[in-house]
């Protein structure tokens, strides 16, 4: 939790109180339905929370922004954002039925209120989103293409709306065909070893009505 406080000194006395409960939530559900490795979960702010919340050094959502978050896996990186993003809206959808439940249950476990799930593929789902946001779910073509006619056409936030992707290493040739990629480096804003090779691509997307 140290970790957390170290990056975001801003937070709120209900933002820390909710970052603190989720390690007790995980911990607990997790031992009923495996969905984070155990290593992960002792270091569930370091691997998980604090990975999840390297988006918001990228952007700052505006209120009322619309945040879909695929292949959420445990809820990461969507409820860390959501916590930290009281005003915006987050739809968190995973096509495996025991990651939405412990999803579910850890939302509900926290209070979250601007957070809804789907257990379902993204292709799926309907609606338009200012954000597509995930961890490393698909090689970019193919996360691309998931999402095909998912973005807004509005845009409220300072960055253009499209997809906040967290990856690892050498993105070389997966955004070789995405010119217009912006690849922030994590280990410019936080300092542990486990982010130097951690990024945040951001792809922006046109809306195709």
């Amino acid at each position: 939790m140290e970790l957390i406080l170290k990056y975001f000194a801003n937070l709120t006395e209900d933002q820390i109180e909710k970052f603190r409960k989720m390690e007790l939530l995980y911990q607990d559900w997790n031992l009923k339905i495996n969905v984070v490795s155990r290593k992960d979960i002792d270091e569930l702010y370091l691997r998980h929370v604090l990975h999840s919340l390297g988006i918001a050094k990228v952007i700052a959502f505006k209120d009322g922004s619309q945040i879909l978050d695929v292949g959420t896996g445990g809820g990461f990186p969507g409820i860390p954002l959501a916590i930290l993003f009281p005003k915006c809206t987050f739809h968190l959808v995973d096509s495996i039925a025991k990651k939405i439940k412990v999803v579910d249950e850890v939302v509900e476990g926290l209070g979250l209120t601007n957070v809804i799930t789907s257990h379902s593929r993204v292709e799926e789902i309907s609606g338009t989103y200012d954000f597509i946001v995930s961890r490393a779910v698909a090689i970019m073509p193919t996360f691309v293409h998931w999402v095909k006619g998912k973005i807004a056409k509005e845009q409220k936030n300072d960055l253009k709306n499209g997809i906040l992707y967290l990856k690892g290493g050498d993105l070389t040739e997966e955004l070789q065909d995405y010119r217009t990629t912006t690849i922030y480096n994590l280990s410019d804003f936080f300092t542990e070893e486990f982010y130097e090779t951690k990024k945040v691509v951001h792809l922006p997307l046109k809306y195709k009505g």
